[in-house]
C-alpha cells in the first residue's frame, strides 16, 4: 500500500527566519505521525538554510517512524548519515543559488563520488535512494551503482499540470505522468522500489498516486503550508486520504 513520506522541512524554515525555538521540527514530526504519515524526510542542507544538525539528531532519537534523510553525496554529509543511521538516506544535487532541488541527481556526471557514497551507506545498513529525473539512462546506473530506491522527479509533471490549467486530461500532462510511469516500470523491473516526489500537492497528487507499483510519496511545502491553517495532523490526513483513495493494492 502506497506510504507517505512527510518533508517538515520548511517548519525549519519558518523558525530560522526568527532565528528562534519555535516551531519545533520535531513537535511537527509527531504532530505529522498522529495524521497517518509513514515516515518523516528532512534535507540537511550545506548551508544549513533550514534544517539543522541538532534537528536530525533530535529526530533521530525522538521520532517513532522511519527518518529518510536527503543529502548531498559529500564527505561531510555521509559521516554525519553514518553516525545518525537514518533508515534511509536520499542523495540528490545541491545549489548553494537554488531556492529547493530544481532536478534530478546525474549518476553518470558524478559517478565516482556517488559510488563511494553509496557504498559507505549501504556497509552500515542504510537503506541508499537516489533523487532521480525520468530518465532511463540514470535509472540503469542507479541499478549499477547498487542503489535500492529510485525516487522519481514529478516536478516537471507539477508544472505542466498547473500550466494546462490544471486539467489531467491534457496531452501534455498525459506524457509527464506517461515519464513518470515509464520510469517506475524500469525501476520495479530491475529490483528497486519506485518513490515518487517534488512539488506535488492537493491537487496534483492522485494522478501521480494512482500510478502502479509507487511505493511512497515525499510531499512537503504543501503540508506544511496547509498546517500553517488547520495543523499538521489534518493536513496529514487529508493527504494520505486523496493517495489512498487511488492507489492500487
Amino acid at each position: 500500500m502506497i506510504e507517505l513520506g512527510v518533508n517538515i522541512d520548511h517548519v525549519a524554515t519558518l523558525r530560522q527566519a526568527r532565528r528562534t525555538v519555535d516551531p519545533d521540527p520535531v513537535w511537527a514530526a509527531v504532530e505529522a505521525h498522529l495524521g497517518g504519515a509513514d515516515g518523516i524526510t528532512v534535507h540537511l542542507r550545506e548551508d544549513r538554510r533550514h534544517i539543522q544538525l541538532f534537528d536530525v539528531e533530535r529526530l533521530r532519537d525522538l521520532t517513532q517512524i522511519k527518518l529518510n534523510l536527503e543529502m548531498a553525496a559529500t564527505d561531510e554529509m555521509v559521516a554525519i548519515a553514518l553516525d545518525i543511521r537514518p533508515e534511509m538516506a536520499m542523495l540528490v544535487p545541491e545549489g548553494r543559488q537554488e531556492i529547493t532541488t530544481e532536478g534530478g541527481l546525474d549518476l553518470i556526471a558524478n559517478a565516482s563520488v556517488v559510488q563511494s557514497a553509496v557504498d559507505r551507506l549501504k556497509s552500515k545498513g542504510i537503506t541508499v535512494s537516489a533523487f532521480l529525473d525520468a530518465d532511463m539512462n540514470q535509472i540503469r546506473h542507479a541499478h549499477a551503482m547498487g542503489i535500492e530506491v529510485c525516487e522519481i522527479h514529478t516536478g516537471p509533471y507539477a508544472e505542466v499540470f498547473y500550466q494546462q490549467g490544471r486539467d489531467v486530461d491534457k496531452p501534455a500532462v498525459q506524457k509527464e505522468l506517461d515519464r513518470i510511469r515509464e520510469a517506475g516500470e524500469l525501476t520495479q523491473s530491475l529490483g528497486m522500489r519506485f518513490n515518487a516526489g517534488h512539488a506535488l500537492n492537493y491537487f496534483n497528487v492522485q494522478p501521480v498516486a494512482a500510478i502502479s507499483g509507487v511505493r511512497e510519496l515525499h510531499i512537503g511545502h504543501a503540508i506544511v503550508s496547509r498546517a500553517v491553517f488547520f495543523g499538521m495532523r489534518e493536513a496529514v490526513k487529508e493527504m494520505k486520504r486523496l493517495m489512498r483513495e487511488v492507489s492500487t493494492p
